[in-house]
């Protein structure tokens, strides 16, 4: 695996912002893929998600996956580096779709460790597990899901960084 890089914070922190000008620094003039976990599922969202490619420009490639990480890890092959975009959405998507998460981590991480090494990788999530124990099942579950993640995440990384207020904290 090449360098992994995990950035952190809360809602519109600045997280993707730090790991797409790192992302962007690391790259040169190589190839830069932006792997995409949203969905477009109403009108609001679908224009955040092309305001956002349009952000992006012509220099980054995008997979947009909101499902099978493993499998576009696994695409990026003759990338400098590669922005994973978000961890909480993605497995957001795999709960409302009842799918298999833990299966799906293993397969996710077991790409990321097949990576080439002169790949550079940043992985974006949200931190869920500062706030109040959620009432229901379902938002308890999604916040034990994302905490066992990021942890996963977080050793594996050779850089954390934790956003507050659009400023990086480096944890690790």
């Amino acid at each position: 695996m090449g360098k992994l890089v995990f950035v952190i914070g809360g809602s519109r922190s600045g997280k993707t912002s730090f790991a797409l000008a790192g992302a962007a620094k690391a790259a040169g003039s190589g190839r830069r893929v932006y792997i995409a976990t949203a969905q477009a599922l109403d009108g609001e969202m679908a224009e955040r998600i092309e305001k956002h490619k349009a952000e992006r420009g012509s220099a980054w490639d995008t997979l947009e996956e909101p499902v099978h990480l493993d499998r576009a890890i696994r695409s990026c092959g003759g990338a400098r580096v590669v922005v994973v975009d978000c961890l909480t959405l993605w497995l957001s998507n795999l709960l409302c779709g009842g799918l298999d998460a833990a299966q799906a981590e293993e397969a996710f991480l077991g790409a990321l460790a097949a990576l080439d090494s002169g790949v550079q990788v940043y992985v974006v999530s949200n931190e869920v597990g500062m706030g109040i124990v959620p009432e229901n099942e379902t938002a308890r579950q999604f916040r034990d899901m994302a905490g066992r993640l990021n942890q996963a995440i977080a050793r594996l990384a050779e850089e954390v960084y934790m956003m507050v207020a659009g400023v990086p904290v480096k944890v690790k």
